[in-house]
């Protein structure tokens, strides 16, 4: 690769796809410019017989550390950051490119690392560092990578940031200034686990499963959980980054499904399932039953709310309306403000309103100061569910689940659609839905009461039940959720409804599951 310095009217011509010419892949920088995502860098690096071309390669890798440590020294974030990477086959080779280009751009690299994205934010602030990059492709299929960022902890880039690290690496306007830096930092999985249970310690002796999906978790969360006094069932934990039964998702319904099968089989309390960085979780409860995030947080507001009266939660557009109804939240004064979809818009809202705590329905939990730093740990969520179910000795987890009102809400869908257009669906569904509200039309048999349009269109009618599209941030698709206080049926009304509209656009394909 051809490097050229800041000021220069060259650039080294990003190649959007790999060809068959492999010289030319191992001779040309390869970063695909869709890549660059609303506030993660997520690209396909490949696997063999995998059958997709290549959108990233190591110089690709190289180019990125260019521009982001031309970005950290820009922004005045000082020259160190913090670098770790999670299990996959290739994720190493991909750092120490990284390494590389941030090191020629002066950055001073504190490497901790195999690590979870969680123990990378943790370092931040046992480090005194302010910046941040971990190699994760998070749950997505192996042949996947990616990369979070951040030079503000506990924040991770929104996107700003990505608009100016895109532009600084596609027009390769490199502040190449030389002088970088690298340190290993020892045994620091240690020092991360070390702080997660410390003055953590249950009265109640809980039977946890822990399902890892064998991705990077599973290093991690049998000890955490084991420390703070549960009998751990340890399910897929070992490292294995040809992911051979599921991927670690814990919103996959496959691998909730294996947890379910061993929790009755081990009669466990609880059955708590990480992601391939172990930034979210997953639950389910002693009978078996797949609760979804969003009503894992309602449980955990409820908690925490009679502990600290008038509390703020920020909850993203795909959660259930209990955290607007529900009568306990209501009691306990609490407050919720729903948001974006994101890890790094939801880091971001806790922080700007002093919120205590941030829920998302795919799984992210964040805890704020006085339980936590603000960011996402799955590890940190699943020790709170433990001391949930500690507080409440009477009551085991399907009972805190049953004394939530009932809503019917579907999983979280994903209907296929190319990077390029789906913005351009959502904006075409929101304009729809805003036309019909302005002409008095129903949709799924009922008067649009309310829409709201801070990410994606979420539709609500006369009865509560409501509707949410969405473009992935992550991946080329669509997210679909719905939900109805009132039965199945209408549930599925709302889902027909605005499927429908979809429908309209040839460029959407099929779901990924469904009702």
């Amino acid at each position: 690769m051809k490097i050229v310095r800041a000021g220069s009217s060259q650039a080294p011509e990003p190649l959007q796809h790999a060809g068959p010419d492999k010289l030319t892949d191992e001779t040309r920088t390869l970063i695909r410019p869709t890549g660059f995502r609303e506030y993660d860098g997520r690209w396909w690096f490949g696997r063999p017989g995998a059958g997709k071309t290549p959108e990233l390669n190591l110089m690709g890798a190289q180019a990125l550390g260019m521009g982001l440590g031309t970005f950290i020294r820009r922004s005045g974030a000082g020259p160190e950051i913090v670098t770790g990477h999670d299990f996959r086959s290739y994720s190493l080779a991909i750092k120490l490119a990284l390494v590389c280009g941030l090191m020629a751009a002066g950055a001073r690299v504190k490497d901790i690392g195999l690590a979870l994205s969680p123990m990378a934010y943790f370092a931040q602030f046992a480090l005194d560092t302010r910046s941040v990059a971990m190699v994760t492709a998070s749950h997505n299929e192996n042949g996947w990578t990616g990369f979070k960022m951040g030079v503000a902890r506990p924040l991770t880039f929104g996107p700003d940031e990505m608009a100016q690290l895109r532009r600084i690496v596609l027009e390769a306007d490199f502040d190449l200034t030389g002088g970088g830096a690298y340190e290993f930092v020892p045994d620091f999985r240690r020092r991360y686990i070390d702080d997660l249970v410390r003055c953590r310690r249950i009265g109640r002796r809980l039977k946890v499963v822990a399902a890892c999906g064998n991705g990077t978790a599973g290093a991690f969360a049998p000890e955490v959980l084991e420390r703070i006094g549960c009998e751990v069932i340890v399910l897929d934990c070992e490292l294995d980054h040809s992911f051979p039964r599921y991927n670690p998702n814990p919103e996959d319904l496959k691998m909730l499904r294996a947890i379910r099968d061993k929790v009755l089989e081990s009669g466990a309390d609880v059955g708590l399932g990480f992601d391939g960085d172990g930034d979210r979780l997953g639950v389910v409860d002693n009978e078996g039953r797949k609760i979804f995030a969003d009503k894992v947080g309602v449980m955990l507001a409820r908690d925490l709310s009679a502990l600290h009266p008038a509390s703020t939660f920020v909850v993203d557009v795909k959660s259930t309306g209990l955290f607007a109804t529900d009568p306990v939240l209501q009691a306990n004064g609490a407050h919720t403000d729903y948001w974006k979809t994101g890890h790094s818009y939801i880091k971001r809202r806790v922080a700007e309103l002093g919120a205590i705590a941030g829920f998302e329905k795919s799984g992210h939990f964040f805890f704020a100061p006085p339980l936590g730093r603000g960011y996402d740990d799955g590890l940190a969520a699943a020790i709170a569910v433990c001391e949930m179910l500690d507080r409440n000795p009477g009551s085991n987890l399907a009972d805190l689940y049953r004394a939530l009102p009932v809503t019917w809400a579907s999983p979280t869908m994903s209907p296929y659609c190319d990077d390029e257009v789906k913005y351009a669906v959502v904006e075409h569904t929101k304009e729809r839905f805003w036309t019909m509200r302005q002409e008095g039309l129903p949709i799924a048999g009922q008067k649009i009461i309310d829409l709201t349009t801070v990410n994606g269109v979420r539709v609500t009618v006369e009865d509560g039940t409501w509707g949410l599209v969405r473009a992935s941030s992550n991946k080329p698709e669509l997210v679909v959720v719905v939900e109805s206080p009132v039965s199945g049926a209408r549930r599925h009304a709302m889902f027909e409804a605005i499927d429908r509209i979809l429908r309209e656009h040839a460029e959407v394909g099929a779901y990924n599951q469904s009702l």
